[in-house]
């Protein structure tokens, strides 16, 4: 079909058209008369791109996503956009705090730490693939809030955005790849906060937690050490995933790091570390399921 007849299909003017066939978002055929021939592929991929721009999904930020048979694309732009949005948030608070005479030098604090915040999480957002690069930089993003006041903070912060520029990818064969993008494709950011809000509450109470989950605790372990398990996708994943973190230098570097820049992250660390030697006492099997 032509022009005229794609763009009352798609809604699109026939120079946003034009525009985006420049940019390569679409390839229609040439005819022998010049005229370009959209076929329903172009047209579908027309109505995508009529949804993401009204989205505010910018050219290539869709360019990407076009080009990316998963969701992780999108998920990581819709994570992106929850981060920003928590920025905006706070800056117009910064703003509002201004109107009541608020001291600048302090204002100025605290617009550091959105920005070193900001620095951080995009990185890990990058640095790390798929479902897991979104869930540990919305894990992290909440103890980020702390102005960087000591030089020992701001070695921290140093050391942190080191580690994560020469930090090396996490390469998982293509079945694993297909595993966790059919696993986590329908994962938004309120299920990843959901589970971090989980978390987080059971090492504030771990006695409770312990109380409350004693049947699906005995059932999880229990599937840890069955031959399913061990022969599962997750697995590889898991065990992956921890060969990584030992020899990258996330154990070693990074959080300790982290302990030293943020204190929130440090007294939570400190939460977690006594909610695991409770949960040793009452299950002492899981230090075999860890070796």
């Amino acid at each position: 079909m032509l022009i005229n007849e794609a763009s009352k299909l798609t809604n699109l003017t026939k120079k946003a058209i034009e525009y985006y066939i420049e940019q390569k978002l679409i390839n229609p055929t040439i005819l022998e008369n010049g005229y370009r021939d959209f076929s329903e592929n172009d047209i579908e991929c027309l109505k995508k791109i009529y949804v993401f721009r009204k989205l505010g999904l910018s050219t290539e930020e869709i360019k990407s996503v076009l080009a990316d048979t998963t969701n992780n694309t999108l998920q990581k732009i819709s994570v992106k956009r929850e981060l920003i949005m928590q920025r905006d948030q706070e800056k117009k608070t910064i703003l509002d705090h201004l109107i009541f005479g608020e001291d600048f030098s302090d204002l100025c604090k605290e617009l550091r730490a959105i920005d070193q915040r900001s620095t951080v999480t995009e990185k890990l957002l990058e640095t790390f693939p798929g479902y897991y690069g979104q869930f540990i930089c919305l894990h992290f993003a909440r103890f980020l809030n702390e102005p960087i006041t000591t030089s020992v903070q701001q070695s921290a912060y140093e050391e942190i955005i080191a580690f994560l520029d020469n930090i090396p990818s996490l390469q998982l064969s293509e079945d694993l790849q297909l595993f966790i993008m059919e696993n986590t494709k329908h994962i938004n950011t309120e299920s990843i906060r959901d589970v971090i809000e989980n978390t987080k509450q059971s090492i504030e109470n771990p006695d409770k937690f312990l109380s409350e989950n004693k049947e699906v605790i005995e059932r999880y372990l229990a599937y840890k050490q069955s031959k399913e398990y061990k022969n599962s996708p997750i697995y590889k994943f898991e065990t992956t995933l921890k060969e990584f973190n030992s020899t990258s230098g996330y154990y070693d570097v990074f959080l300790p790091a982290m302990r030293k820049l943020s204190a929130s992250y440090s007294e939570y660390y400190k939460q977690m570390e006594l909610a695991n030697e409770k949960l040793l006492l009452q299950y002492p099997e899981i230090n075999k399921l860890n070796n």
